[in-house]
């Protein structure tokens, strides 16, 4: 099954198993079902909960927010991620702060899509990945999609923590498949342990280095991984948690073991993100096992280009993880 058909009929099973349930976004209704197809078949099932609105990403945010207020659940579609910038006092100042403002915890729960990322040639204001913006903001989760998270597990999580969350989903990751339990493919193995998606070599004992990294690079993870074993012959672990903040990467390091090099990747632009608040924790944490500084992968400091050729130096690709840690163990 591929991540978009898992997220879909994710939605489509949460719609049938709660009333309370509204979906909010540009283009959603049959016959388009989104820029992505990702709410296909809703409106049509759920003509009353299913709801198309203008082009306003503050108001369709304004909208959720009220209704969850109010006693119901919402979730947003926001049509590119990017357009999320639109809405940021919406969320920032009235949904996340609604939560604890009023003398009482107020349940929000809202969940807010953002389908993000590169390598589309979509150019540089439909091609983000906007975490940063948003990491550190009290009463504020956020969560990114991967092909190991069940998306139903993912959401009925998000609306019971009963607070706005963000889900930020890759768009290439919409077209593979979600991975089946304890197989990745002919060399490595995973298991879920709590929230981290734990992948290896199968029977592995030392390692050379552990990966984490959200869930929209994992596919491009584990090809750094195949390609580090095969060529270089280094063995190692990557880590994929769902949910990104508030994360505590203690959660981390059972899986790390003694790894001598800690490599975080993300796929944004580096400076306040979730990948610096990760590798600033586990150096501090690890600074007596660890024998090289913990490396730090992130994007380019520039727009994203449409030009596919141009676009991939840019983002983060499986040789830009796989150079960082033979870098990082040459060092």
């Amino acid at each position: 099954m591929r991540v978009a058909e898992n997220l879909n009929r994710a939605l489509h099973g949460l719609l049938e198993d709660d009333q309370d349930v509204y979906i909010l976004g540009e283009d959603l209704l049959d016959p388009y079902g989104g820029a992505f197809k990702i709410t296909k078949g809703l409106s049509t099932r759920f003509p009353d909960r299913v709801l198309t609105t203008p082009l306003s990403e503050g108001a369709i945010v304004g909208a959720a927010s009220g209704l969850a207020l109010a006693g119901d659940k919402a979730i947003v579609e926001i049509m590119f991620g990017d357009f999320a910038a639109l809405a940021f006092d919406q969320i920032v100042n009235f949904a996340s702060k609604s939560v604890s403002m009023y003398g009482t915890r107020v349940p929000m729960p809202m969940v807010i899509r953002c389908p993000s990322g590169g390598n589309r040639g979509y150019g540089p204001t439909h091609s983000q990945n906007l975490q940063k913006h948003f990491i550190g903001v009290p009463g504020l989760s956020l969560f990114e999609m991967s092909p190991f998270h069940d998306n139903r597990a993912v959401l009925d999580r998000m609306l019971a923590l009963g607070e706005p969350c963000l889900l930020f989903e890759d768009k290439v990751l919409y077209t593979r498949q979600m991975y089946r339990p304890g197989e990745v493919d002919d060399l490595f193995t995973w298991q879920l342990v709590d929230d981290v998606a734990v992948v290896r070599l199968d029977g592995t004992e030392g390692l050379d280095y552990a990966l984490v990294v959200p869930g929209g690079l994992a596919h491009r993870a584990i090809a750094a991984m195949r390609t580090l074993l095969l060529d270089h012959d280094l063995a190692g672990v990557l880590l994929v948690p769902s949910r990104l903040y508030p994360f505590d990467p203690a959660a981390l390091l059972p899986a790390l073991g003694q790894a001598p090099l800690v490599c975080v990747a993300e796929d944004g632009s580096a400076g306040g993100t979730w990948g610096a608040h990760v590798a600033a924790d586990l150096h501090t944490r690890l600074w007596g096992t660890l024998q090289r500084p913990v490396k730090l992968v992130s994007a380019a400091d520039s727009v994203i280009p449409t030009a596919a050729h141009l676009e991939r130096d840019v983002l983060v690709q499986d040789s830009t993880i796989c150079r960082a840690v033979l870098e990082g163990l040459d060092g």
